[in-house]
């Protein structure tokens, strides 16, 4: 047989020819598709269904922290979501590993993971008291059958009946092996036109232990400004190397807008309204609150009160339990631009945690002719809340300004990630994270 078949190739050398130049283009379709596959696969910080709301992952006991994890540490991490259907369902949560572009990264499960690669969220409760109808789920991660052996970026899946194609939501994790030591401060940048604008970060690291011979190519940071990615900074070199001492002082190294102290909203209580409440009405199974109108403030002088960085937490003054017993209502906010007029060439959107910095028709305002104010709504649970208003440039939207203004005195949380991958790595360590904050002093009004 084998000599029949050969000569059978021998004999008609044309189709194997054939053979092999189909399997060269097969193979190059594969690789001009494969990055096209990894984009597709890439998700961070999103919700796939419109009956998820008030996702919440971050440290234990901390809602405004980054969700980082110490590995082999008993640190843990707080899940809470909720779904408006109200009953009950089957959701499961894996994690992914990711690069440090949070790029999927081509490795067994197995590898990352020991013990059950996937978990079912037991610990639910219904809603009480809230007019709104849902069902409460919580999780304390990892889980004690659980545990996550390498550091690096990482994706919390949460799906429906262990089915990993019926996708709920996704959230980005940071699972940390300190092993930097970094020291970092803000200072105000020596260019003229972005001294008074913008705050540079200015930081370190002593990587002791580490084989750094070309740290260019091993070490990659990315800063965060107040726990955002939309912004996020990353792609940093060392302006220089000094042994295991890496030092980053370059002027374009780590320049942020400084925006300004972010608008708030108390939701904690529907019936006592706050000061940012222009009306309420209360229906039989629903409430609708209406913000006082807002105005462009980049025109204003900076001024100094306490906020939570573009954040939020849930929170209720006249409940026991706010995860289960706060009840939901339709915000409604309005803007109204300087001349009463739409703004040229720039589309306006409602931003901030409350929104997961997401950009699209959920969150753009409309403008309104007849009362000449920009409009949409929200559905939030009860609690206090930061937000901004982000206009950006209809022909090229991924150009964005506050409308906040600038101000390089803004208070500001930054927190720097510092990753490492050796030669032999397939995946980005998360080896230092440093948090610090724009000003020490916190002055109780202004300057």
């Amino acid at each position: 047989m084998k000599i029949k078949h050969s000569t059978n190739i021998q004999s008609n050398p044309n189709r194997f020819m054939n053979i092999r130049a189909m399997i060269k283009l097969m193979a190059s379709l594969i690789c001009l598709l494969l990055p096209f596959s990894k984009s597709f696969a890439q998700v961070t910080d999103q919700v796939y269904q419109s009956n998820i709301k008030s996702v919440r992952f971050h440290m234990y006991g901390d809602q405004n922290t980054l969700p980082v994890y110490n590995i082999n540490s008993a640190d843990q991490l707080e899940l809470h979501f909720d779904d408006l259907d109200g009953n009950v369902k089957s959701y499961y949560y894996t994690f992914q590993l990711c690069d440090y572009n949070w790029e999927p990264v081509d490795i067994n499960p197995f590898n990352y993971i020991k013990g059950f690669t996937q978990q079912r969220i037991t610990t639910y409760r219904y809603s009480s008291i809230a007019l709104t109808r849902y069902t409460q789920y919580q999780a304390q991660l990892p889980d004690r059958s659980t545990s996550l052996t390498l550091s690096g970026n990482y994706i919390l899946k949460v799906f429906l009946d262990g089915d990993t194609s019926k996708l709920v939501f996704t959230r980005r994790m940071l699972v940390l092996d300190q092993k930097a030591s970094i020291k970092a401060q803000v200072v105000q940048p020596f260019m003229v036109q972005l001294s008074r604008t913008h705050q540079r970060i200015q930081f370190s690291a002593n990587l002791a232990g580490l084989n750094t011979f070309s740290a260019a190519q091993q070490v990659k940071v990315v800063i965060l400004q107040n726990n955002r990615w939309d912004n996020a900074q990353q792609d940093i070199v060392p302006t220089f190397v000094r042994g295991n001492s890496l030092e980053y002082s370059t002027e374009n190294t780590g320049l942020f807008p400084g925006g300004k102290e972010w608008r708030w909203l108390d939701l904690r209580s529907f019936r006592l309204q706050s000061d940012r409440i222009d009306s309420a009405q209360y229906h039989k199974n629903s409430t609708d609150m209406f913000v006082r109108t807002d105005h462009d403030l980049s025109s204003q002088r900076y001024v100094y009160y306490r906020d939570l960085n573009g954040l939020y937490s849930v929170e209720t003054y006249e409940t026991i339990n706010p995860y289960t017993q706060g009840d939901y209502a339709t915000v409604h906010f309005s803007l109204s631009s300087p001349d009463g007029k739409e703004y040229t060439n720039k589309n306006i959107y409602l931003a901030g945690q409350l929104t997961d910095y997401q950009f699209n028709d959920n969150t753009l305002m409309r403008f309104n002719p007849e009362k000449s104010v920009y409009e949409c709504t929200a559905f939030l649970k009860q609690g206090y809340y930061n937000y901004t208003y982000v206009a950006a440039d209809k022909n090229d939207p991924d150009k964005r300004t506050d409308l906040e203004g600038d101000y390089w005195e803004t208070e500001n949380s930054y927190t720097i990630l510092m990753y490492y991958k050796s030669f032999t790595d397939r995946s980005d360590q998360l080896i230092g994270v440093c948090k610090i904050n724009s000003r020490s002093d916190k002055p109780g009004v202004s300057f």
